[in-house]
């Protein structure tokens, strides 16, 4: 089994440089593509991967709209090479899946104090929760075919989410990832920060059963970081100039599919 943590695309909020936090953010014309090219990337590595059978995701539209890009690309891959009765694949909304509370920051410059923003206790708690209910019964009954589960949220909240995975499942990984290098060069140093996370960056993660031991009847589960911040994706992707690129996107004037089609040739006159 694969694990993906992803975080959403680029918002609104994210080019202002503002604390979006809880805020419903829309992505930018360019979070659309970047969200378009992460869900071709992981159609495009099914092979080695397995397919996407399982898909969680913050409710804020940031995440819910990244996440929505994957399963219409899964839904595409099934329709072209897959087993058209296989269980059609369901985005799951998790409100414990949102970012950090800025509470009074929300809405504001970076930089500006926000001293009765959510604790790192209360996210762990959320943390924890979603591992209970949605990640462990998936880690618990690791199936023998190659699948890939991913989890779509925010930079702050899959820092939480990691440390707590690791914690309960690997803590030996929380040391070696605190040293490792991200995809794209900077270093995640401090344990509450263990993973760098780029708008559609996603960090992956190989999950293997270990043999249940002779005084247990329940297998065990290892979990090992093998990618950090990847935006392979994202490789040749430029922003659309004239300020459209950093804007909200405007699903009336631009399909997403659109941007990736070529311009229709025009015909000449006989």
């Amino acid at each position: 089994m694969r694990l993906f943590l992803v975080r959403h695309g680029e918002t609104v909020d994210n080019v202002a440089g503002l604390y979006a936090g809880i805020r419903d953010s829309p992505l930018t014309t360019h979070g659309v593509l970047q969200a378009r090219r992460l869900a071709s990337h992981f159609a495009s590595r099914s092979s080695s991967i397995g397919p996407v059978t399982h898909i969680f995701s913050s409710d804020l539209q940031r995440a819910v709209n990244t996440a929505q890009a994957i399963v219409d690309f899964q839904a595409t891959k099934t329709t072209e090479k897959e087993d058209p009765h296989s269980p059609k694949l369901q985005l799951v909304q998790v409100v414990e899946l949102r970012e950090r509370d800025f509470r009074s920051a929300e809405g504001k410059r970076f930089g500006t104090p926000h001293f009765d923003a959510e604790t790192h206790d209360e996210m762990r708690a959320r943390s924890t929760a979603f591992i209970q209910a949605h990640l462990s019964p998936l880690l618990d009954s690791i199936p023998k075919a190659s699948i890939s589960v991913v989890v779509v949220a925010h930079g702050l909240i899959l820092n939480s989410l990691l440390t707590s995975l690791l914690a309960r499942y690997a803590p030996q990984e929380m040391t070696r990832l605190a040293n490792v290098k991200s995809s794209s060069g900077s270093v995640a140093g401090r344990s509450e920060f263990l993973a760098t996370w780029s708008n559609t960056g996603y960090l992956e993660m190989n999950v293997d059963a270990i043999p249940s031991s002779e005084d247990t009847d329940k297998s065990a589960v290892r979990l090992t970081v093998v990618r950090v911040n990847a935006l392979d994706h994202l490789q040749g992707l430029k922003r659309t100039r004239g300020g459209i690129g950093s804007a909200k996107f405007d699903s009336k004037q631009k399909t997403m599919d659109s941007f990736f089609q070529p311009a229709a040739k025009k015909r000449r006159a006989d």
